[in-house]
């Protein structure tokens, strides 16, 4: 510390010995004055801001100090909180299933703060009802997309009597139950943050993300619940819930609730033979790229393996010529001959059913959509398409919808009985989301997913991974 905040610093404990501490929020912080002598002991998020004279911690931090504060006996007054008490009460009460009323008395035993991991369809959003309900304190739930706000806010809106606010997609109407985007809540936290006591993440598996987080950090809600069907990060980041929400209080897998509050499900994975002139040509795109990479001391399954191909290929054209290649190799193996053939006899197989056909990208969506007349979401779908496809679809006047990602999470199709895998990433997350858009339980439904693997590809080694999830064992 520098002379001039030491000087500061002395000045604040003086001030503070006639004075109650004092709690406020202001740009998602918490400064917290007249501390004092007790600043020794303050827990570590706690620091001393030479430019206002008082110690500073963001909001997240405010259970912890109010705590603190409580248990060493220091009296304070609050200006921080801007949240209340709510007349809630579910109009629409229902009996919970007994793992939702195992998740809520972990969850409020852990001091309601934690993350629930339960399976699509398993019904985590009755949870955050259930919780918003016997916590009554105004309440954020945060979301990834603009659709899922949309199901929150009817959601919400039917089952409780005091008004719904949205926050994001357009709207800036924040109300004692307040939705919003996780993009809306990184750019608006810091001036509402201190208006909610309860805040709920949705699909909290996008909160570590750096931007995210900081919105996380922004909100002094003390009680925190996040909600997900797969938890873990390709990059570590769920260790960050800790902090941001709490830990993981409690979990289901799909396989513990499959038949009786899942839908029964079974999974084929068809190895497809590439064609003899597919194969050859596999074989010379994959050389010129497995050379390139030798070449260049890459490893593709290191961190930056992926970022280092990108950088290094565009620089020689030896490295475009393997940029290509790669790209071909790639493409022979997720739209094989025999693999749309495939397609086309499950189509078929399953033509009195609901179907999902899943690929990793675009452009194999529209030629699928085009070859066999059926519709297509992707990125690309404008809002109200989008809503009369899945409509119709869950209505039955659809059979097939084809897509890539947009449909992994965030979408209500209960109807869907039928998942065929063209394609996809390594993602364990991925494929269990896949796996659940099938799961939602009705009367007499038995589910199955398709994964489609060209056999003798790097196809074989990604569905190896997708597939190291126990819902798959």
């Amino acid at each position: 510390m520098c002379p001039l905040d030491e000087v500061r610093e002395t000045a604040a404990v003086d001030a503070a010995a006639a004075a109650p501490v004092r709690l406020t929020f202001a740009g998602g912080t918490l400064a917290v004055e007249h501390l004092g002598a007790h600043a020794g002991k303050a827990p570590p998020s706690l620091r001393f801001d030479a430019r206002t004279g008082c110690h500073r911690a963001t909001a997240h931090a405010y259970a912890e100090l109010v705590l603190w504060l409580r248990a060493s006996g220091i009296p304070y007054v609050d200006d921080a909180r801007g949240y209340e008490e709510i007349p809630v009460g579910d109009r629409a009460r229902q009996e919970p299933f007994f793992y939702q009323r195992e998740a809520i008395v972990r969850w409020e035993a852990a001091g309601a703060r934690g993350v629930v991991v339960l399976p699509t369809g398993a019904g985590k959003t009755f949870v955050a009802v259930m919780a918003i309900d016997r916590r009554a304190r105004s309440t954020l739930v945060v979301v990834p997309t603009l659709d899922l706000l949309s199901q929150w806010f009817d959601l919400l809106e039917a089952a409780f009597a005091c008004p719904i606010g949205i926050v994001g997609g357009g709207y800036y109407q924040p109300a004692p139950i307040t939705v919003t985007t996780y993009d809306s809540a990184y750019l608006h936290l810091d001036k509402l943050g201190n208006r909610f006591g309860l805040v709920v993440f949705d699909e909290c598996h996008h909160l570590p993300s750096e931007s995210y987080a900081m919105a996380a950090r922004a909100c002094l809600a003390p009680m925190r619940l996040g909600l997900s069907a797969t938890p873990e990060r390709t990059d570590g980041g769920e260790a960050r819930y800790a902090e941001l929400i709490g830990p993981i209080v409690y979990r289901k897998d799909i396989d513990e609730l499959s038949g009786s509050y899942l839908a029964t499900y079974e999974t084929q994975r068809i190895e497809i033979e590439l064609s003899e002139g597919e194969r050859a040509e596999y074989a010379e795109e994959r050389a010129i790229y497995l050379a390139f990479l030798r070449s260049e001391g890459i490893r593709m399954q290191s961190p930056s393996g992926w970022s280092e191909f990108i950088w290094k290929s565009s620089r020689t054209t030896e490295g475009r010529r393997a940029f290509l290649a790669y790209r071909r190799q790639r493409q022979l193996s997720l739209t094989a001959t025999e693999k749309l053939e495939t397609l086309e006899r499950l189509l078929h197989a399953h033509r009195r059913d609901r179907v999902l056909v899943f690929t990793e990208d675009n452009a194999t969506v529209y030629a699928i959509a085009e070859r066999f007349l059926v519709p297509a979401i992707t990125h690309q779908t404008k809002v109200k398409e989008r809503s009369a496809i899945l409509a119709a679809f869950n209505a039955g006047t659809l059979g097939v919808v084809v897509t890539s990602k947009v449909l992994n999470e965030g979408v209500n199709v209960p109807e869907a009985n039928v998942a065929i895998v063209l394609s996809g990433s390594g993602s364990v997350r991925e494929h269990v989301q896949r796996l659940g858009r099938i799961l939602r339980k009705r009367e007499h439904k038995r589910a199955i997913l398709y994964e489609l693997v060209s056999r003798g590809t790097g196809e074989v080694t990604t569905s190896d991974k997708r597939r190291e999830h126990r819902a798959y064992k």
